[in-house]
Protein backbone atom coordinates (compact mmCIF):
# COMPACT_ATOMS: atom_id res chain seq x y z
CA UNK A 1 0.00 0.00 0.00
CA UNK A 2 0.82 3.54 -0.73
CA UNK A 3 2.23 5.56 2.57
CA UNK A 4 0.91 8.99 2.93
CA UNK A 5 2.24 10.73 6.12
CA UNK A 6 -0.22 12.53 7.68
CA UNK A 7 0.51 15.32 10.83
CA UNK A 8 -2.53 16.69 12.69
CA UNK A 9 -3.16 18.59 15.96
CA UNK A 10 -4.91 16.77 18.96
CA UNK A 11 -8.81 16.17 17.08
CA UNK A 12 -10.63 13.83 18.81
CA UNK A 13 -12.50 13.73 15.30
CA UNK A 14 -9.67 12.70 13.37
CA UNK A 15 -8.34 10.28 15.44
CA UNK A 16 -10.93 7.50 13.72
CA UNK A 17 -8.51 8.62 10.44
CA UNK A 18 -5.33 8.43 12.00
CA UNK A 19 -6.38 5.12 13.44
CA UNK A 20 -7.21 3.52 10.31
CA UNK A 21 -10.55 3.23 11.02
CA UNK A 22 -11.81 5.32 7.89
CA UNK A 23 -11.42 4.17 4.25
CA UNK A 24 -8.78 5.67 2.30
CA UNK A 25 -8.66 4.41 -0.88
CA UNK A 26 -5.63 2.02 -0.87
CA UNK A 27 -3.66 4.20 1.10
CA UNK A 28 -1.94 3.88 4.42
CA UNK A 29 -1.77 6.62 6.50
CA UNK A 30 1.27 6.98 8.65
CA UNK A 31 0.84 9.73 11.42
CA UNK A 32 3.61 11.66 12.90
CA UNK A 33 3.57 13.80 15.75
CA UNK A 34 4.73 16.60 15.63
CA UNK A 35 4.12 18.87 19.03
CA UNK A 36 3.25 21.72 18.81
CA UNK A 37 2.04 21.34 15.46
CA UNK A 38 2.87 24.42 15.12
CA UNK A 39 6.31 23.34 14.49
CA UNK A 40 4.65 21.14 11.93
CA UNK A 41 3.49 23.88 9.91
CA UNK A 42 6.52 25.46 9.48
CA UNK A 43 7.95 22.67 8.42
CA UNK A 44 5.61 21.62 5.64
CA UNK A 45 5.76 25.10 4.06
CA UNK A 46 9.71 25.38 4.23
CA UNK A 47 10.45 21.73 3.30
CA UNK A 48 7.27 20.15 2.21
CA UNK A 49 8.20 17.65 4.79
CA UNK A 50 4.91 15.62 5.13
CA UNK A 51 2.44 14.50 2.29
CA UNK A 52 -1.01 15.59 4.45
CA UNK A 53 -0.39 18.29 7.09
CA UNK A 54 -3.08 20.62 9.06
CA UNK A 55 -1.76 23.87 8.70
CA UNK A 56 -2.37 27.74 9.78
CA UNK A 57 -5.45 28.58 6.88
CA UNK A 58 -3.64 31.99 6.01
CA UNK A 59 -0.30 30.52 5.95
CA UNK A 60 -1.47 27.70 3.79
CA UNK A 61 -2.47 31.30 1.22
CA UNK A 62 0.03 33.05 1.70
CA UNK A 63 1.99 29.68 0.72
CA UNK A 64 0.01 29.22 -2.65
CA UNK A 65 0.41 32.86 -3.65
CA UNK A 66 4.28 32.55 -3.43
CA UNK A 67 4.09 29.16 -5.84
CA UNK A 68 4.87 26.70 -3.05
CA UNK A 69 4.00 23.18 -3.80
CA UNK A 70 0.80 23.20 -1.60
CA UNK A 71 -2.61 22.56 -1.89
CA UNK A 72 -5.81 22.02 0.46
CA UNK A 73 -8.97 20.21 1.24
CA UNK A 74 -11.49 21.96 2.67
CA UNK A 75 -11.18 20.49 5.93
CA UNK A 76 -11.57 23.06 9.05
CA UNK A 77 -10.65 20.75 12.03
CA UNK A 78 -10.87 23.70 14.15
CA UNK A 79 -12.41 27.32 14.81
CA UNK A 80 -12.45 29.70 17.85
CA UNK A 81 -14.71 32.94 18.46
CA UNK A 82 -12.29 36.06 19.16
CA UNK A 83 -14.00 38.62 20.82
CA UNK A 84 -12.74 37.23 23.94
CA UNK A 85 -8.79 36.82 22.93
CA UNK A 86 -7.96 40.74 23.76
CA UNK A 87 -6.62 41.18 27.50
CA UNK A 88 -5.23 45.13 28.08
CA UNK A 89 -2.82 45.82 30.16
CA UNK A 90 -3.59 46.63 34.28
CA UNK A 91 -2.90 50.18 33.81
CA UNK A 92 -3.48 50.64 30.15
CA UNK A 93 -6.94 52.40 30.33
CA UNK A 94 -8.22 50.96 27.44
CA UNK A 95 -11.93 50.69 27.64
CA UNK A 96 -13.28 50.53 24.25
CA UNK A 97 -11.65 49.14 20.65
CA UNK A 98 -10.62 52.77 19.69
CA UNK A 99 -8.16 53.39 22.52
CA UNK A 100 -6.09 50.51 20.94
CA UNK A 101 -4.68 53.02 18.45
CA UNK A 102 -1.58 54.12 19.24
CA UNK A 103 -1.02 51.17 22.09
CA UNK A 104 1.23 48.12 21.68
CA UNK A 105 -0.50 45.24 21.01
CA UNK A 106 1.73 41.82 21.80
CA UNK A 107 1.06 38.62 19.41
CA UNK A 108 3.02 36.02 18.09
CA UNK A 109 3.83 36.57 14.79
CA UNK A 110 1.91 39.16 12.60
CA UNK A 111 0.37 36.42 10.58
CA UNK A 112 -1.40 33.78 12.67
CA UNK A 113 -4.22 33.12 12.44
CA UNK A 114 -5.94 35.15 15.50
CA UNK A 115 -3.87 38.20 14.93
CA UNK A 116 -5.35 38.21 11.51
CA UNK A 117 -8.89 37.82 12.25
CA UNK A 118 -9.51 40.15 15.71
CA UNK A 119 -7.57 42.93 13.70
CA UNK A 120 -9.96 42.11 10.97
CA UNK A 121 -13.11 42.29 13.59
CA UNK A 122 -11.62 45.26 15.21
CA UNK A 123 -11.20 47.43 11.84
CA UNK A 124 -14.84 46.04 9.75
CA UNK A 125 -16.75 46.52 13.50
CA UNK A 126 -15.28 48.74 15.35
CA UNK A 127 -13.70 50.96 12.90
CA UNK A 128 -10.40 50.22 14.62
CA UNK A 129 -6.97 52.08 12.20
CA UNK A 130 -5.20 48.60 13.02
CA UNK A 131 -2.33 50.62 10.96
CA UNK A 132 -1.63 52.95 14.25
CA UNK A 133 -1.28 50.00 16.47
CA UNK A 134 2.09 48.79 16.74
CA UNK A 135 2.10 44.98 17.00
CA UNK A 136 4.40 43.28 19.40
CA UNK A 137 6.04 39.58 18.44
CA UNK A 138 8.39 37.58 19.69
CA UNK A 139 8.35 34.82 17.29
CA UNK A 140 9.12 34.87 13.38
CA UNK A 141 6.13 34.03 10.79
CA UNK A 142 6.08 31.12 8.67
CA UNK A 143 6.28 33.14 5.52
CA UNK A 144 7.98 36.05 5.90
CA UNK A 145 8.65 39.61 3.97
CA UNK A 146 5.06 40.69 4.32
CA UNK A 147 4.69 42.26 7.92
CA UNK A 148 4.17 46.09 7.86
CA UNK A 149 6.73 48.55 9.38
CA UNK A 150 3.79 48.72 12.61
CA UNK A 151 5.50 45.45 13.84
CA UNK A 152 8.29 45.65 16.20
CA UNK A 153 10.04 42.06 17.45
CA UNK A 154 10.73 41.30 21.38
CA UNK A 155 14.73 41.09 21.54
CA UNK A 156 15.59 40.56 25.43
CA UNK A 157 13.63 36.74 25.22
CA UNK A 158 10.85 37.81 27.50
CA UNK A 159 7.59 36.55 26.53
CA UNK A 160 4.55 38.46 26.09
CA UNK A 161 2.74 37.12 28.82
CA UNK A 162 5.78 39.05 31.38
CA UNK A 163 5.62 42.34 28.99
CA UNK A 164 1.77 42.66 29.32
CA UNK A 165 2.37 41.97 33.26
CA UNK A 166 5.21 44.79 33.61
CA UNK A 167 2.81 46.90 31.76
CA UNK A 168 5.22 47.31 28.75
CA UNK A 169 2.84 46.38 25.99
CA UNK A 170 -1.04 47.45 26.59
CA UNK A 171 -2.88 44.97 25.28
CA UNK A 172 -1.94 41.01 24.19
CA UNK A 173 -4.09 38.30 22.33
CA UNK A 174 -4.11 34.97 24.53
CA UNK A 175 -3.46 31.55 24.21
CA UNK A 176 -1.16 29.92 21.41
CA UNK A 177 -1.15 33.68 19.81
CA UNK A 178 0.36 35.74 22.79
CA UNK A 179 0.72 35.25 26.64
CA UNK A 180 -0.46 31.61 26.25
CA UNK A 181 2.69 30.34 25.37
CA UNK A 182 6.40 30.72 25.36
CA UNK A 183 9.93 29.76 23.42
CA UNK A 184 9.60 29.38 19.71
CA UNK A 185 8.37 26.86 17.45
CA UNK A 186 11.36 25.35 16.29
CA UNK A 187 12.10 24.62 19.81
CA UNK A 188 9.41 23.01 20.81
CA UNK A 189 7.96 25.31 22.96
CA UNK A 190 4.91 24.77 25.35
CA UNK A 191 1.87 25.93 27.00
CA UNK A 192 2.94 28.51 30.10
CA UNK A 193 0.79 30.19 32.48
CA UNK A 194 -1.87 32.86 31.43
CA UNK A 195 -1.39 36.28 33.39
CA UNK A 196 -3.92 36.10 36.08
CA UNK A 197 -7.15 38.26 34.94
CA UNK A 198 -9.20 40.61 37.18
CA UNK A 199 -8.14 43.14 40.24
CA UNK A 200 -6.23 46.00 40.40
CA UNK A 201 -2.97 44.40 39.21
CA UNK A 202 -4.61 41.56 36.39
CA UNK A 203 -4.86 41.91 32.87
CA UNK A 204 -8.77 42.33 31.94
CA UNK A 205 -10.61 41.89 28.73
CA UNK A 206 -11.11 44.11 26.20
CA UNK A 207 -15.05 42.63 25.59
CA UNK A 208 -16.14 41.47 28.94
CA UNK A 209 -19.71 40.53 27.25
CA UNK A 210 -17.24 38.49 24.79
CA UNK A 211 -19.49 35.65 24.38
CA UNK A 212 -22.29 37.63 23.10
CA UNK A 213 -21.09 39.41 21.29
CA UNK A 214 -18.95 36.92 18.99
CA UNK A 215 -22.33 35.18 18.52
CA UNK A 216 -23.84 38.34 17.41
CA UNK A 217 -21.27 38.63 14.92
CA UNK A 218 -21.71 34.99 13.37
CA UNK A 219 -25.94 35.74 13.41
CA UNK A 220 -25.03 38.62 11.67
CA UNK A 221 -21.98 38.13 9.14
CA UNK A 222 -22.18 34.03 8.55
CA UNK A 223 -18.21 34.44 9.71
CA UNK A 224 -17.34 31.72 11.91
CA UNK A 225 -13.00 31.97 11.85
CA UNK A 226 -11.41 29.04 10.36
CA UNK A 227 -8.52 27.65 12.05
CA UNK A 228 -6.82 24.74 10.08
CA UNK A 229 -6.78 23.37 7.17
CA UNK A 230 -5.78 20.32 5.43
CA UNK A 231 -2.82 21.14 2.72
CA UNK A 232 -1.41 18.00 0.62
CA UNK A 233 1.61 18.21 -0.78
CA UNK A 234 0.70 19.01 -4.85
CA UNK A 235 2.94 15.82 -6.08
CA UNK A 236 0.97 13.51 -4.27
CA UNK A 237 -1.76 15.03 -6.05
CA UNK A 238 -0.65 15.31 -9.32
CA UNK A 239 0.22 11.34 -9.09
CA UNK A 240 -2.90 10.78 -8.18
CA UNK A 241 -6.16 12.92 -8.79
CA UNK A 242 -8.40 11.01 -7.04
CA UNK A 243 -6.68 11.86 -3.65
CA UNK A 244 -8.01 14.93 -2.23
CA UNK A 245 -11.63 13.71 -2.48
CA UNK A 246 -10.90 10.27 -0.60
CA UNK A 247 -9.29 12.55 1.94
CA UNK A 248 -12.09 14.67 2.03
CA UNK A 249 -14.37 11.65 2.57
CA UNK A 250 -12.00 9.91 4.98
CA UNK A 251 -11.93 13.44 7.16
CA UNK A 252 -16.11 13.23 6.83
CA UNK A 253 -16.17 9.69 7.91
CA UNK A 254 -13.39 10.35 11.04
CA UNK A 255 -15.94 12.84 12.11
CA UNK A 256 -19.47 10.70 11.86
CA UNK A 257 -17.37 8.00 13.68
CA UNK A 258 -16.38 10.68 16.48
CA UNK A 259 -19.98 11.93 16.66
CA UNK A 260 -21.60 8.25 16.76
CA UNK A 261 -19.39 7.86 20.10
CA UNK A 262 -19.66 11.77 21.35
CA UNK A 263 -22.42 13.28 19.77
CA UNK A 264 -22.57 16.38 22.51
CA UNK A 265 -18.83 17.05 21.49
CA UNK A 266 -17.72 15.94 25.08
CA UNK A 267 -14.19 15.73 24.04
CA UNK A 268 -13.85 18.84 22.99
CA UNK A 269 -15.91 21.35 25.62
CA UNK A 270 -15.24 24.42 23.58
CA UNK A 271 -16.70 22.68 20.43
CA UNK A 272 -19.54 21.52 22.19
CA UNK A 273 -20.17 25.24 23.43
CA UNK A 274 -19.90 26.73 20.26
CA UNK A 275 -21.88 24.55 18.40
CA UNK A 276 -24.74 24.86 21.20
CA UNK A 277 -24.26 29.02 20.77
CA UNK A 278 -24.73 28.58 17.06
CA UNK A 279 -27.02 26.20 16.75
CA UNK A 280 -25.35 24.00 14.31
CA UNK A 281 -21.82 21.52 13.86
CA UNK A 282 -18.71 23.24 15.44
CA UNK A 283 -16.84 22.29 12.52
CA UNK A 284 -18.17 22.28 9.04
CA UNK A 285 -16.46 20.81 6.21
CA UNK A 286 -16.59 21.96 2.65
CA UNK A 287 -16.41 24.98 0.91
CA UNK A 288 -20.09 26.08 0.24
CA UNK A 289 -20.74 26.17 4.21
CA UNK A 290 -17.98 27.93 4.93
CA UNK A 291 -17.80 30.73 2.47
CA UNK A 292 -18.45 33.75 4.26
CA UNK A 293 -15.66 32.75 6.70
CA UNK A 294 -13.22 31.83 3.52
CA UNK A 295 -14.73 35.33 2.05
CA UNK A 296 -14.02 37.32 5.07
CA UNK A 297 -10.41 35.59 5.93
CA UNK A 298 -9.08 36.42 2.17
CA UNK A 299 -10.47 39.85 2.55
CA UNK A 300 -8.70 40.58 5.90
CA UNK A 301 -5.72 39.06 5.00
CA UNK A 302 -5.17 40.94 1.60
CA UNK A 303 -6.47 44.10 4.01
CA UNK A 304 -3.29 43.49 6.12
CA UNK A 305 -0.91 43.03 3.00
CA UNK A 306 -0.22 39.62 3.67
CA UNK A 307 -1.79 38.65 0.44
CA UNK A 308 -1.50 40.87 -3.32
CA UNK A 309 -4.41 43.00 -3.25
CA UNK A 310 -5.40 41.02 -6.41
CA UNK A 311 -5.29 37.64 -4.50
CA UNK A 312 -8.07 35.27 -6.04
CA UNK A 313 -11.39 35.45 -4.65
CA UNK A 314 -12.62 32.42 -6.46
CA UNK A 315 -12.72 30.60 -3.56
CA UNK A 316 -12.63 26.76 -5.33
CA UNK A 317 -9.75 27.82 -7.07
CA UNK A 318 -7.99 28.08 -3.41
CA UNK A 319 -8.49 23.76 -3.49
CA UNK A 320 -7.57 20.94 -5.33
CA UNK A 321 -10.16 19.52 -7.61
CA UNK A 322 -12.42 17.23 -5.88
CA UNK A 323 -15.52 16.67 -4.94
CA UNK A 324 -16.50 18.48 -1.46
CA UNK A 325 -20.16 17.88 -0.34
CA UNK A 326 -21.06 19.99 2.93
CA UNK A 327 -20.13 17.61 5.47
Amino acid sequence: MDKLTVVLGDFPHAQPLLNGETRTGGYLIEPVEVKPVIGAYRRMIRDLEFDVCELAPVSYLMARQQGIELTAIPVFLNRRFHHGDVQCAAHSGIRVPRDLEGRRIGVRAYSVSTGVWVRGVLREEYAVDIDKITWVVDDDDHIEGRAPSNVERVTDGRSLGQLLRAGEIDAALTGNAGTGRAGAPTAGWTASAEPETGGDDGPYPLFPDADTLAVDHHLRTGVYPLHSVIAVRSERVERDPGLPSTLYAAFTESKQLHLADQPEWTAVPRLARQGRAIGDDPVPYGITANEASLHAMVRFARDQGLLDADFTTDLRSLFAEGDYPDA
